[in-house]
């Protein structure tokens, strides 16, 4: 993983976490792995991976069984799609709505490219899923 330098890296951590939630690589309770494990595997400072499931585990995106690991909390993927979504909406919307009306759009201008990235992203699923 290659981390940025304009945000912390537990929170890029974070992220990466988030991620795999959404994207369904980890499961409501599934184990993830160990902080020394994930330490390892991003080469980073074990404490900063513990502080990333702190953060994770005080957002209710992870739990901890005593003794035995981290899990995916069972609410975590309707949790983190609710914040990206708000994220979403007040920081990155509002640059695109600026951009459009210096650029003299219209929503239904740009309807035509959603379609059509929509339909790209369906037939990558499908090659995919046939690949497998």
């Amino acid at each position: 993983m290659e981390f940025r330098d304009k945000q912390a890296i537990y929170l890029q951590i974070a992220d990466y976490f988030a991620a795999r939630i959404l994207d369904e690589s980890w499961l409501a309770d599934e184990k993830v792995p160990s902080v020394r494990q994930l330490a390892v595997e991003l080469e980073v400072n074990p404490n900063t991976v513990m502080r990333a499931y702190t953060h994770l585990q005080d957002s209710g995106v992870i739990y901890n069984k005593r003794g035995i690991g981290y899990f995916v909390d069972p609410q975590a993927k309707s949790r983190l799609q609710e914040d990206l979504r708000n994220k979403f909406i007040q920081e990155e919307l509002k640059s695109v709505f600026q951009s459009m009306t210096l650029l003299g759009l219209k929503l239904s201008d740009l309807t035509p490219y959603y379609e059509s990235w929509l339909t790209k992203q369906s037939k990558q699923e499908n090659n995919n899923e046939n690949q497998q």
